[in-house]
C-alpha cells in the first residue's frame, strides 16, 4: 500500500507509474539513482508514548527550518500551527468509568511465533490480531469480540475445549493519557499530531535521546491506550538509519552491501507487523535498529546507492530476510527457532568458508556431538568474536527469579512455584538449537520450546547452549552454567560472519548465496512488491 506524503515531502520531480512512486531525487535522504523504486514506510520510532505521565517529546526543525504542526483533537477539530520547535507532553484526561479489556489467546517472545499462533486460531474460526503491548500477543479481535459478555463466552468455550493459557486482561479506567501540543507558549490537546518540515528533516528529543528523521512524523493512538510516534519515510532514506547501526560503521564494503539488500528486503517483507496499531515497522531489534539520519556513514550510504532497489527473492518473491549478529558457528532453520511454515532458503549452514564440520554425518541434535561442536572455536567465520562462544553462571535464586517473572508475565498456571528442582534439554534440532527445555519445579514441569528457552532466563544469548548444573551433597540444584555460542536467533546471515567472507574477497552476491541458498538478487518491481506478505 502506498500512502501519499504531505505535499512538501518531495521537493523534486516525482513520477507515479502504476502503484509505484518513482523518486528522481529525495532532498532529505540523499539522492537515489534515476528511476530507483522507493516506497514510503511507516516506522514507529517512539512506541507507547504516554505510558508514563512524565513522557515528553521536543520536536525541532533542523537548521533554520520551520515546522508545521497539524493537531486534531478527539472531537475532530483541527488546528495548524507553525514554529521552529514544539513540545508534545502528556496530561491525564478524565473519562467516564469504563472497562478496558482484551482476551489474550497467546503470549510469545517473537512476532514470528505469535503470527503462527494467530494462524492456528484463525483456522479454528476465531478472528484474531497480533499485538505488542510488551511481549508479542495474540488477541481475540476487539471489533469482533466487542463486549464483556462475548469475550467471557469465548473464554469459557476455549477452557471447555482444554485451552488453559488464554486469559482476560481487564482494567477499569476513569482517565486516559492526553497528548498536549505546546507551540509558542500555547497548549492544544490532540489525539493526532502531524509534523512536517520544508526540508524533510525533523529532530526528536526524548530525554537523553536525540534523533533526526527524514520524511515526516505523526503521533497517533495505538492499541494500548497511549500513543506511537510514526516516521513516514522513503525506504532508501530509512536504510540510511538502519545499515550503519545494524552491520556497524566499520563493516567491509561487500558485507555492508549484503546487509543493505537484506535490510531493504526485510523492511518490505515485514510491513504487516504492527497492523493492529496502524503502522508497519518498529525502530528496535524487534524489527531493525533504526536511528533516522543520526549516525549515517559514507560507507553505508555508498552501499545503499550501489544496491538501490535490490532485494533478495526466492521464486521471484521477497524472502523472509532474517539475520542475526553471531550464529555461533552454525546457522539455523526457521523451524529451529520459531513455529510456522518452513522457508526453504533458511537452512542449517556451517558458518565457515572451509569444510570444518559435516552436519549430514555429525548432527548436532545429538547431545554429546553438540558439546563437542561447542568446544570448537577455530576455523569459523566468526572466530575471534566475543559471542562465538560463551559461558554464563546463574544461581538457583537467580533462576527462580527469572522463571517466576517469565511465567507471571504469561499468566502461566505454574507461576506460583517455589523453586526449581532440575533443568534438562530434552530435544535439539540438527543445527543444535534447543527445541525443548524441561524445567522441573515443585509445582510441576514447565516446558520451554525453542526461543522461549532463551526468553525465560537471563544468561543465554541464543538457544545454542547446553547446561552444566551443580548440586549440593544431597543432590539439590545449586546453580547452572549456560555454555553455548551465538548472539540472537542464528537464522539467515551472520553479520560478523559476513565480515570475514567480505575480507576473504567474497562479493555481496556470494555472501547472500552462502547464507540464503537458492535465492536470487532482483531489482524491485511492481510484481515483486505486489506479492502478499507472508503468511
Amino acid at each position: 500500500m502506498f500512502i501519499s506524503p504531505p505535499r512538501n515531502l518531495l521537493k523534486v520531480a516525482v513520477q507515479r507509474v502504476g502503484g509505484l512512486v518513482i523518486a528522481l531525487g529525495l532532498v532529505a535522504g540523499g539522492a537515489l539513482p534515476s528511476f530507483a523504486k522507493d516506497v514510503l514506510l511507516q516506522v514507529g520510532v517512539v512506541q507507547r508514548f504516554g505510558d508514563e505521565d512524565r513522557d515528553q517529546l521536543t520536536i525541532s526543525g533542523v537548521g533554520n527550518d520551520d515546522l508545521t504542526f497539524t493537531a486534531v483533537n478527539n472531537q475532530g477539530e483541527k488546528v495548524t500551527l507553525q514554529g521552529k520547535q514544539g513540545t508534545i507532553a502528556i496530561s491525564r484526561r478524565a473519562v467516564p468509568r469504563k472497562l478496558a479489556e482484551v482476551l489474550v489467546l497467546g503470549d510469545h517472545a517473537t512476532f514470528e511465533t505469535a503470527e503462527d499462533d494467530a494462524l492456528r486460531w484463525q483456522a479454528q474460526g476465531i478472528a484474531v490480531e497480533v499485538t505488542q503491548p510488551g511481549r508479542w500477543q495474540v488477541w481475540a479481535k476487539r471489533d469482533v469480540y466487542d463486549s464483556p459478555l462475548v469475550r467471557r463466552w469465548l473464554l469459557a468455550d476455549l477452557k471447555k475445549q482444554g485451552h488453559q493459557l488464554p486469559y482476560l486482561e481487564s482494567v477499569l479506567l476513569d482517565s486516559k493519557p492526553q497528548a498536549m501540543v505546546v507551540i509558542n507558549g500555547q497548549s492544544y490537546p490532540a489525539d493526532r499530531v502531524t509534523v512536517t518540515a520544508a526540508k524533510n528533516q525533523i529532530q526528536v528529543t526524548e530525554g537523553e535521546k536525540k534523533f533526526v528523521y527524514g520524511g515526516w512524523l505523526q503521533l497517533q493512538p495505538n492499541s494500548y491506550g497511549n500513543y506511537t510516534l510514526v516516521n513516514h519515510v522513503p525506504l532508501e532514506t530509512y536504510l540510511r538509519g538502519v545499515v550503519p547501526h545494524e552491520i556497524g560503521p566499520g563493516a567491509p564494503p561487500t558485507a555492508a552491501k549484503a546487509q543493505t539488500i537484506i535490510a531493504r528486503t526485510y523492511a518490505l517483507q515485514n510491513r504487516r507487523r504492527f497492523a493492529a496499531d496502524g503502522y508497519e515497522l518498529c525502530a528496535t531489534t524487534h524489527c531493525q535498529v533504526y536511528y533516522g539520519l543520526s549516525g549515517t556513514t559514507p560507507r553505508a550510504d555508498e552501499a545503499i546507492k550501489e544496491t538501490a532497489g535490490q532485494v533478495l527473492t526466492y521464486n521471484n518473491q521477497l524472502v523472509d530476510a532474517l539475520y542475526s549478529s553471531t550464529a555461533g558457528g552454525v546457522t539455523a532453520k526457521f523451524s529451529d527457532v520459531w513455529n510456522g511454515e518452513e522457508r526453504p532458503y533458511l537452512q542449517a549452514v556451517i558458518d565457515s568458508a572451509q569444510p570444518i564440520w559435516n552436519l549430514s554425518t555429525q548432527s548436532l541434535a545429538d547431545e554429546a556431538t553438540f558439546r563437542k561442536f561447542i568446544n570448537l572455536q577455530e576455523g569459523f567465520n566468526e572466530t575471534g568474536r566475543k559471542f562465538l562462544r560463551w559461558r554464563y553462571p546463574a544461581t538457583l535464586a537467580e533462576l527462580n527469579q527469572d522463571l517466576k517473572k517469565y511465567l507471571t508475565n504469561r499468566r502461566h498456571p505454574l507461576a506460583d512455584f517455589t523453586t526449581i528442582y532440575d533443568m534438562k534439554v530434552t530435544r535439539r534440532s540438527p543445527s543444535g538449537r534447543i527445541l525443548l527445555l524441561e524445567v522441573l519445579t515443585d509445582k510441576g514441569v514447565v516446558e520451554l520450546a525453542k526461543n522461549e528457552a532463551r526468553s525465560a532466563f537471563g544468561p543465554p544469548r541464543s538457544t545454542l547452549f547446553y547446561l552444566e548444573p551443580t548440586y549440593d551433597a544431597n543432590q539439590r540444584l545449586q546453580s547452572v552454567f549456560f555454555v553455548g555460542g551465538g548472539f540472537g536467533h542464528g537464522v539467515g546471515m551472520s553479520q560478523f560472519g559476513s565480515y570475514k567472507l567480505s575480507q576473504l574477497g567474497w562479493s555481496a552476491e556470494q555472501i547472500l548465496a552462502f547464507y540464503y541458498p537458492g535465492t536470487q538478487i532482483r531489482q524491485l518491481n511492481e510484481q515483486i512488491l505486489g506479492q502478499t506478505p507472508r503468511p
